[in-house]
């Protein structure tokens, strides 16, 4: 690399500001900016941007952990004959989008409580 940086403190700094995805790539990063000639700010965009897919990353594989889904278990394989109140349509349109986030529209799941199936 061009500059002479101390590593370990560079290290500490992305912990105290929780940057976990930027601390593990950065030196590749600028090793390649450097090669390549990327102006400062096409650095941090990158830098930036691979955070935050490791932030969605890593959130969904929570999302998905804490919501104890069953292996196998996909809509496609759901019988919505089995649970005649539940509009397949509607939860095709809910799955695609359909508007409701981009517009704000309240989301409203009931169900029995504690029920495994």
């Amino acid at each position: 690399m061009s500059l002479d940086i101390d590593a370990t403190r560079l290290s500490l700094l992305l912990n105290d500001l929780r940057l976990p995805a930027i601390k593990q790539i950065w030196s590749s990063f600028a090793e390649r900016s450097d090669t390549e000639g990327w102006p400062a700010a096409r650095l941090l965009m990158a830098l930036a941007e691979h955070e935050i897919a490791e932030r969605d990353r890593r959130r969904i594989e929570r999302h998905l952990k804490d919501a104890k889904l069953l292996p196998g278990k996909t809509l496609e394989n759901f019988d919505f004959d089995a649970v005649p109140m539940v509009s397949r349509p509607h939860v095709s349109a809910l799955c695609a989008g359909d508007g409701w986030l981009r517009n704000g529209t309240n989301l409203l799941l009931l169900g029995p409580s504690g029920l495994e199936t």
